[in-house]
C-alpha cells in the first residue's frame, strides 16, 4: 500500500509538471526582422517566416511579425521589446542569447562591374567594398580592409558604375533585387564569397529563453526528418542542412 501510495504521489506530480510546463510555454512568439522580398516580406510571406512557422506553430505558438531595419530589430531583442530578431550572423551582436540551431545560410556574393576581375576571399583586401549598416561583414570576411557602410541598397548600381566602390557585399536574394533594378543587368558580375549560417538572437528573458529551448529542440526534429526541405523547394533555394 506504502508503494501504490508513492506510485499515485509520483504520478501526480509528473501530471502537475506537465500542466505547469504547458500553461508556461509561450504562445505566441514577438519577432523583428528587416523587409527581405520573398524571405521576411512584411506582409508575412517568404522562405524565413515559413521555416520559422514551421518550427513553432505545430507546437502551438503563433508568429506576430513585425518590420524594422536590421540594426533597430537587433536593438528591440537587446532590450526584450521583441522574443528575437531574424537573420543574425553567430555573434555579431551583445547582450543577445543564440540558439544551437541556425535556420538557414546565407549566401554571400560579391556584386561588381562584369569588366572587373572577380574578386576572391584571398584578393578581398584589395578592394573597396560597400554593404548595408550594421552587416559587419568585416567580422566574417577575410583580409577586409577599405569599406563603406550605406544606409539603403538604392543607391548601389550608381555608386559600382561611378567608381564610387569596387564591390557590393550582401545575400544572393538582396544581390539579386538589386541587380533586377539595373537597366542592363549584363553590365554586372555576381561572385560567390561565402557561406555564413543565419540565427535568430533571442532577448535575454525567461519567456525567450523558454522558446530558443523550444526552437532548438523543434529544428533538431525537423532537420533530422526532412521536413523543412519542401518549404526550401518551394522557393528555389538551397537546403541547408544536409550535411546534418
Amino acid at each position: 500500500m506504502a508503494r501504490r501510495g508513492l506510485m499515485v504521489i509520483f504520478a501526480l506530480f509528473c501530471s502537475l509538471a506537465q500542466a505547469g510546463d504547458a500553461a508556461t510555454t509561450p504562445s505566441v512568439i514577438h519577432l523583428a526582422s528587416e523587409d527581405w522580398e520573398d524571405y521576411t516580406a512584411a506582409d508575412g510571406h517568404g522562405l524565413g517566416w515559413d521555416v520559422l512557422r514551421a518550427v513553432f506553430e505545430p507546437a502551438g505558438v503563433k508568429l506576430d511579425i513585425r518590420t524594422e531595419p536590421y540594426t533597430r530589430a537587433v536593438g528591440l531583442a537587446q532590450r526584450g521589446e521583441v522574443d528575437a530578431c531574424v537573420g543574425a550572423y553567430l555573434n555579431d551582436t551583445s547582450d543577445v542569447l543564440y540558439p544551437h540551431w541556425n535556420f538557414d545560410t546565407d549566401h554571400i556574393y560579391a556584386l561588381g562591374l562584369a569588366s572587373n576581375p572577380p574578386p576572391t576571399p584571398e584578393t578581398l583586401g584589395n578592394y573597396r567594398l560597400a554593404w548595408v549598416r550594421g552587416y559587419k561583414y568585416q567580422d566574417y570576411l577575410p583580409n577586409v580592409q577599405r569599406y563603406n557602410e550605406v544606409v539603403r541598397r538604392t543607391g548601389i548600381l550608381s555608386m559600382l558604375t561611378h567608381n564610387r566602390a569596387d564591390y557590393y557585399i550582401d545575400a544572393l536574394t538582396e544581390i539579386n533585387f538589386v541587380v533586377a533594378r539595373a537597366k542592363d543587368p549584363s553590365q554586372f558580375r555576381r561572385t560567390h564569397i561565402a557561406e555564413l549560417p543565419l540565427y535568430l538572437c533571442f532577448a535575454d528573458t525567461p519567456k525567450a529563453r523558454a522558446l530558443m529551448a523550444l526552437f532548438d529542440q523543434r529544428m533538431g526534429v525537423l532537420v533530422k526528418n526532412g521536413q523543412l526541405k519542401p518549404i526550401f523547394a518551394k522557393w528555389k533555394q538551397p537546403y541547408p542542412f544536409d550535411a546534418n
